[in-house]
């Protein structure tokens, strides 16, 4: 696999900015639809985003991905804020979070990503892309009760992923459906047009530009087609120059001798550390380029990233599969494109609040749900099946997990089922019985595998149980580096 090398390649400049561009308006509404469903305010999750961007991008390892705030970070950041009665001490813990997250890189913890099955964390890619298509097709037709991005299964107005797809029904938008579909259609198009897929312009960009377009025409079509309200992109708008210092919140740092504090700062550096190291495995995955993330320098760049976070008035950052995912299939190169996408978050709060306030979410929706596809496509879901029952059976477990409860429920599903797998495994491992002929008599050699544990017992057992009584046995422990104190008596 190739390592990351220079950060930065000018020649790739021209698609890693339009690669930005593309991230940056799938993010936009990511982050006011996460500090939404967190229970915060909704610049908190700018502030994130463009943080994620510009330092974490800035100081990160990795060439292909995006941070910013998670939705599988939401639940934990609404009991959070619920639990310590206030908003500022929150911002507090995320800088505490931060603190540790940055202590774990310098202590070169992020040896644990390698400890996580290829099983599981294609089992994380497929589930991100099955929640993408699900929580997408509402939004697809004009169906905006909910922020986009709310990925749990339980979500913030007590429906489910399922029953909020039974209710679109009554709820479907002409306008919005039919810059949804026509925009799906759009880029499902343009995948299978080889002249199309080598442009320069990458189709969400054009995507987004039809839709902008599509949504000033109906305007003028009238009250049935008009797109307005939470159908469209809704940034905060500051009036003055002045209304911008009103967007930043400070911690509390009284707050700091306060053991639920601490405690909140260390659950969300435990629960964002996990979810980076997983999302950068993932993401590498998907990087056609095959180049490795540096898990620890990650950590420190995420632990700086929540310390500035928490200072600022912002919510916990992680890596995010689905905006990196975007990234590489954009076409980025390298980081410049998650940096540039941190600036024009910063850029819109500063200057053009209003026209992107234009924006249909069912265009960004058809982005998600086309990147969704790509995840899940039914290609993957053939080759873990010929993988074998060990590979398709955790991969299929992860996958429920995380669609049906949340990321780190399914990602630890799928580590449970493939540590039994391996388990079984050990379990039948019987040592290999080899019979030789001496001069002096025949001899039964029992040749004993590298790890030699209290699963294996019983094997073993067993395989001396069946050697006829009277019989010279040989032992071979030449092989093995591990005999468990079990197994000698």
């Amino acid at each position: 696999m190739e390592r990351t090398n220079g950060p930065y390649d000018f020649k790739a400049l021209g698609k890693d900015l339009a690669a930005g561009v593309v991230v940056y308006l799938v993010a936009l509404p990511l982050c006011l639809g996460i500090a939404t469903a967190s229970g915060a305010p909704a610049i908190a999750g700018l502030i994130a985003g463009a943080i994620g961007g510009v330092i974490v991008g800035l100081l990160s390892g990795s060439h292909s991905s995006v941070s910013g705030p998670a939705a599988g970070l939401a639940a934990v950041v609404l009991m959070q804020i619920g639990a310590l009665g206030s908003f500022r001490l929150f911002l507090l813990a995320v800088v505490i979070a931060g603190v540790v997250q940055t202590a774990i890189g310098i202590g070169r913890l992020g040896f644990v990503a390698g400890y996580f099955p290829t099983s599981v964390i294609k089992g994380l890619l497929a589930a991100i892309g099955v929640l993408l298509i699900l929580k997408q097709i509402p939004h697809l037709l004009g169906h905006d009760a909910d922020p986009v991005g709310d990925e749990s299964f339980v979500q913030v107005d007590h429906e489910t992923t399922f029953s909020e797809l039974g209710e679109l029904i009554s709820h479907v938008h002409p306008g919005a459906a039919t810059i949804g579909l026509l925009c799906l259609a759009l880029l499902m198009i343009w995948e299978r047009v080889p002249s199309l897929k080598k442009s320069p312009v990458p189709a969400p960009l054009i995507v987004v530009a039809i839709g902008v377009a599509l949504q000033l025409l109906m305007t003028r079509l009238g009250s049935y087609w008009v797109i307005d309200g939470n159908h469209l992109v809704q940034v905060p708008i500051a009036e003055t120059w002045s209304d911008l210092g009103t967007f930043v919140t400070l911690p509390d740092f009284a707050g700091r001798y306060r053991s639920d504090v601490w405690l909140a700062g260390l659950t969300i550096a435990a629960v964002a550390s996990l979810e980076t190291l997983l999302n950068i495995e993932a993401v590498d995955k998907l990087d056609p380029t095959k180049r490795v993330s540096p898990p620890n320098r990650e950590l420190m760049a995420q632990g700086v990233g929540n310390i500035f976070s928490g200072l600022c008035g912002g919510l916990p950052i992680t890596s995010v599969v689905v905006r990196s995912s975007v990234n590489l299939e954009a076409g980025a190169r390298t980081k410049v494109s998650a940096i540039a996408h941190g600036f024009l978050i910063v850029a819109t709060v500063v200057l053009v609040p209003v026209a992107l306030n234009t924006i249909p979410i069912a265009c960004l929706a058809a982005i998600l749900l086309h990147t969704g596809f790509k995840l899940a496509h039914p290609k993957l879901f053939r080759s873990m099946h010929d993988g074998g029952a060990s590979q398709y059976v955790p991969f299929l477990v992860t996958l429920g997990g995380i669609v049906m409860h949340d990321l780190l429920f399914g990602v630890g599903l799928g580590l449970a089922t493939s540590l039994l797998f391996v388990m079984a495994r050990s379990l039948k491992a019987a040592p290999h019985v080899i019979h030789e002929k001496h001069l002096g008599g025949d001899v039964i050699r029992v040749e004993l595998g590298p790890e030699v544990t209290f699963l294996n017992r019983a094997a073993l057992a067993s395989t001396l149980e069946k050697i006829p009584t009277g019989s010279n046995i040989v032992l071979d422990a030449r092989k093995s580096d591990y005999i468990d104190p079990d197994c000698l008596g």
